[in-house]
């Protein structure tokens, strides 16, 4: 007869109800919630890292038509809008799933187990190397010299934390004492997983009704809580827009304060807070210095100068007359900006590209800015003639001039005319196109306004994880016994400890219930 050793006889059929069971399973153990943590932390990264559409709608629509392939491939599978997206919700629901279905069933456990009292002390201690003495002290004041060394907490507290102990007569006179502590151990467990669910909620309440915006304000000029008047704005899916508390924010001046070297010293924004129906209030918003207002943070994000250009056509009219912010591009604030000039009476719409030097030096070889202080401001221009592409409906980029439809205006010698203005002075732009005037130059700012009402819950979550893990990873898990006989007049005390193979300080806890027990003295 032939034996096949590799038979392997038929299982039962799992059915519907069983693989659900055995996916259940596999879902809430703590290897798949640590494996969707990471995984939720890699999926993260796409959003920090590609334009996102609710971000930033510009640079998202511009990325998409730079890439062929690559950009609406993405699109259509949510990268571009990570958080939103179908598979990151799936994996923050499968680990929100994970972590409670891993947490109801232990929190249950650690439950019962603390309701169940403590085991009495083994009748045999001879395996856990128990250490005798003799006591001049009666068995039962022994083991309560004992008890008391061993500084167990009664009531609620007791319970909760695991150090719980119990005395026993035993019928031949024996006192046997058997004390617990380390139940705090498993509590610490379980406070941080469920302080990591309470930071899933959190997060995801933050992200719902969170909102920030920036907006950008000129020294004399107000700005006015509503959506519409930031430059840019973020906000959760469920955050009402109507909500926002319409206060206004004035930038009376802007304080900077520069070393001789161009280090900056000191940023401070002098700014009049209006709230509906109130008073004008007098703030300032400084570095790490936020004014808080209405839930909100508004924070001094950034700053630079504005300088007020006036652009007149052809004819005279004006086509253009206001402040227009310029990003500094180095320490000593040499900034770029561009100027649109679409509303001409007559001819093309014209366009500049501009570079406004602060402390202008000009050098043999190259100008330059050497301080950050309007000592001596210049503004370089090259002019452009065409068609902006403000008609096409397609958001613009500011501080971007769109050349694809514009011609560089030209000097007499047929190159890229370069129009050098001084503050105060008005230039011609060639070919009789119109003439540009450097008015003043005020300065602005960026200010950076984010309310996040998750914030609280967020530290809250974070500190009691904190808390969890410390307590899971270094509470000592402990079992002492103490048992007292007496034998020819005198006390026989033998003390005996359980606890794991790295647990140091069992040693010194084993002595200190003994030396208690037989009346010694503790070290100095």
């Amino acid at each position: 007869m032939k034996l096949d050793n590799y038979v392997v006889p038929e299982a039962p059929r799992l059915g519907f109800r069983g693989w659900l069971r055995w996916i259940w399973r596999q879902v809430t153990s703590m290897r798949v919630a640590l494996i969707l943590l990471l995984v939720l932390a890699l999926a993260s990264i796409p959003g920090s890292v590609l334009p996102q559409w609710p971000q930033d709608a510009a640079a998202t629509a511009q990325f998409v038509a730079d890439h062929a392939f690559w950009g609406p491939l993405l699109d259509a599978t949510g990268f571009l809008d990570v958080f939103g997206s179908a598979w990151f919700t799936a994996i923050y629901v499968l680990l929100f799933a994970s972590l409670i279905g891993c947490i109801t069933p232990r929190a249950i456990l650690h439950y019962r187990e603390l309701r169940r009292p403590v085991a009495p002390a083994p009748s045999r201690l001879s395996r856990y190397e128990p250490v005798d003495a003799s006591s001049p002290l009666t068995a039962d004041d022994a083991v309560e010299a004992a008890r008391a060394a061993l500084r167990p907490r009664a009531g609620r507290l007791g319970a909760l934390t695991g150090s719980r102990v119990r005395v026993d007569r035993r019928d031949d006179g024996t006192v046997a004492l058997a004390a617990e502590t380390g139940h705090i151990r498993e509590l610490g467990n379980l406070v941080f997983h469920a302080s990591l669910v309470l930071l899933l909620v959190a997060m995801a309440y933050g992200t719902l009704f969170t909102y920030r915006g920036q907006a950008i304000v000129v020294e004399g000029r107000s700005f006015t809580n509503a959506v519409v008047a930031y430059d840019t704005f973020d906000s959760g899916r469920l955050f009402d827009p109507a909500s926002l508390d319409p206060f206004t924010i004035r930038l009376d001046s802007f304080d900077a304060e520069f070393s001789d070297t161009a280090r900056p010293l000191h940023f401070q924004a002098n700014v009049t807070f209006t709230e509906p129906g109130g008073e004008p209030v007098e703030e300032t918003i400084s570095v790490n210095h936020p004014l808080e207002v209405d839930g909100a943070k508004v924070y001094l994000q950034g700053n630079g100068y504005a300088p007020v250009i006036t652009v007149r056509d052809a004819a005279g009219e004006i086509a253009f007359s206001g402040p227009v912010p310029f990003l500094p591009q180095d320490a000593v604030y040499t900034s770029t900006g561009v100027i649109k000039a679409p509303d001409v009476s007559t001819g093309e719409q014209l366009g500049f590209t501009a570079t406004l030097y602060p402390t202008f030096l000009e050098g043999p070889f190259a100008v330059a800015s050497i301080h950050p202080d309007p000592t001596n401001p210049v503004i370089d221009l090259l002019a452009y003639v065409g068609d902006l592409g403000l008609d096409t409906g397609i958001p613009q980029n500011v501080y971007r001039l769109d050349q694809s439809q514009l011609s560089p205006v030209r000097g007499d010698d047929g190159q890229p005319a370069l129009l050098r203005v001084n503050l105060g002075e008005t230039v011609d732009i060639p070919g009789g196109l119109g003439t540009v005037t450097f008015e003043s130059l005020p300065r602005f700012v960026a200010l950076d306004l984010r309310a996040d009402p998750s914030l609280p819950y967020l530290l809250t979550a974070a500190i009691l994880t904190l808390l969890g893990l410390s307590v899971s990873l270094f509470a000592p898990r402990r079992k002492v016994w103490v048992v007292a006989r007496e034998e020819d007049g005198t006390t026989v005390v033998t003390v005996a400890a359980l606890a794991p193979a790295h647990d140091a300080g069992v040693q010194a806890v084993r002595e200190r219930a003994s030396r208690a027990a037989t009346g010694e003295r503790e070290p100095e």
